[in-house]
């Protein structure tokens, strides 16, 4: 059941809603659109801020329709799709994201789930990040969804479980990493660079 939001964040969805159907026209009904949309809308019906809401359905939104256009073959992929997973989607999954982004130099596309996410990221991990370039202010813990899964080339899990669905034709691996939830910004720094040794050779690897 969609969650019920105050008139303003009312007309940040109905004004996402049609620049989504502009953007998808001719790939998906407006139908499929708005469920999508609404689906999006309340799994973040628990940000703290309701201003937020429809910042983060929108964007939630487009890039699982853009998945779905991808799993679908409606949209013609461009470079490697990888999908990070985490559990709470604010600490590993987020820091391999962006080290792949960055040793790629974008020619690698990411995308990241989390079986429970968290309501934000870890501040440690930006902090992390942040030393060595990475810019993650605008990244936010978003839940994991089939239509990524089914987008993705290759899956790599860290720590949760059977939570991700499998499909066969698909490369699968798990990454045995600590947790840097509540852990300090040295910790945070060792899992990261351990996180990049990974992500260097998965890159070289996709790229070659």
């Amino acid at each position: 059941m969609s969650q019920a939001l105050d008139p303003v964040a009312e007309h940040h969805i109905e004004q996402a809603a049609r620049e989504l159907a502009k953007e998808f026209a001719g790939t998906f009904s407006q139908e499929t659109i708005d469920r999508y949309l609404r689906e999006s809308t309340d799994m973040f019906g628990g940000a703290r801020v309701s201003m937020f809401v429809p910042v983060l359905a929108h964007r939630f939104a487009r890039e699982r329709l853009r998945a779905l256009a991808q799993a679908e073959g409606k949209l013609v992929k461009t470079e490697p799709e990888v999908l990070f997973v985490c559990v709470h989607n604010a600490g590993r999954s987020q820091m391999a994201a962006g080290l792949a982004t960055l040793r790629s130099e974008g020619r690698v596309h990411v995308r990241t789930g989390g079986s429970d996410p968290a309501e934000r990221l870890n501040p440690a991990v930006v902090e992390a990040m942040a030393e060595i370039g990475v810019d993650m202010s605008e990244e936010y813990p978003k839940p994991l969804t089939d239509e990524v899964v089914r987008a993705a080339d290759v899956v790599i899990t860290m720590g949760c479980g059977d939570a991700c669905p499998i499909y066969s034709g698909k490369r699968y691996e798990d990454w045995t990493l600590e947790d840097p939830a509540g852990k300090d910004v040295d910790t945070v720094r060792r899992i990261r660079d351990e996180i990049d040794q990974r992500v260097q050779r998965l890159v070289s690897d996709l790229l070659d």
